[in-house]
């Protein structure tokens, strides 16, 4: 792996779909690192060993649907504040309900526009990035709230 592609936010993107694999690519590369997977147990693994910026979630999955992961994903302490951007094809208004129910943070439909798929993502990773900067700057300081 290049040196540069380390310090490039990571992308995960959950979708049994090769195909929605390659779009997802083709639309966020090279400015980010996509990682794919095709099932909810290696989503789940990578989410623990990659520092992941955000979260691209199919609903329909085999095995585990992607509101129960979603669910899952959102009831760990550590992945509670994670941006996660479901992409279905599933479009009614409760589907939508349903998405941010389970603690989706955005939704997207398929066909998705790639422009708007890499406006979504980047707006997340800004915010992601700098709330876990601040984060980080507050658990390194010995700066205390007043009594």
């Amino acid at each position: 792996m290049p040196d540069g592609m380390t310090s490039l936010p990571i992308v995960l993107a959950l979708d049994d779909s090769p195909v929605i694999h390659q779009l997802i690519k083709r639309a966020l590369e090279p400015d980010y690192q996509v990682i794919t997977a095709d099932n909810a147990v290696d989503a789940l693994s990578i989410i623990y060993h990659q520092s992941i910026a955000v979260l691209l979630l199919d609903v329909q999955m085999p095995d585990v649907n992607g509101l129960e992961f979603c669910r899952t994903v959102r009831s760990l302490p550590q992945f509670q504040h994670l941006p996660v951007i479901m992409v279905t094809s599933q479009d009614s208004p409760f589907d939508h309900v349903k998405g941010h129910l389970a603690g989706a943070t955005e939704y997207l439909t398929k066909p998705f526009d790639a422009a708007q798929l890499r406006a979504t993502v980047r707006k997340f990773i800004g915010t992601s990035s700098a709330s876990s900067q601040i984060s980080d700057f507050f658990e390194k300081s010995e700066i205390s709230s007043p009594d």
